[in-house]
């Protein structure tokens, strides 16, 4: 038996296709240092180094217009962003997941397939 898992996603969405230690593949486009997704935009670079380095105004992309949950990935290991961040976000009213960027990728892929307003704001994989 075999059967069809692709999500059935709307008309010019995109999902991860692939990735590696030095890359995501985020629908056609290859992108090779940290960034983030939101409403069909790509930013990179982003941020510089680990997820200690997140602050505040990294984050300021979201005020104007919020997503229901922003995915959070955080390189090789699963880390978590400074107590300000995570209040911030908070504030917004934004669910959030911080997880390895591998398991993020996947992660946003499921939550685009189920039609949720999703975020991303990546880190490549090979930063510890």
């Amino acid at each position: 038996m075999q059967g069809d898992i692709t999500p059935d996603l709307e008309s010019g969405q995109r999902i991860f296709h692939a990735y590696g230690d030095e890359y995501f593949q985020l629908g056609h486009e290859r992108i090779e240092g940290s960034f983030y997704f939101y409403q069909g935009e790509v930013v990179s670079p982003w941020l510089k180094g680990t997820i200690s380095n997140l602050h505040i105004q990294d984050l300021q992309w979201l005020a104007k217009d919020t997503p229901e949950v922003l995915v959070i990935g955080t390189g090789r290991r699963t880390a978590f962003p400074s107590h300000d961040v995570m209040d911030y976000l908070a504030d917004l009213h934004i669910g959030f997941e911080c997880m390895d960027s591998l398991s993020a990728a996947r992660t946003f892929n499921i939550l685009v397939g189920e039609g949720r307003n999703v975020a991303a704001a990546m880190l490549l994989p090979k930063v510890r």
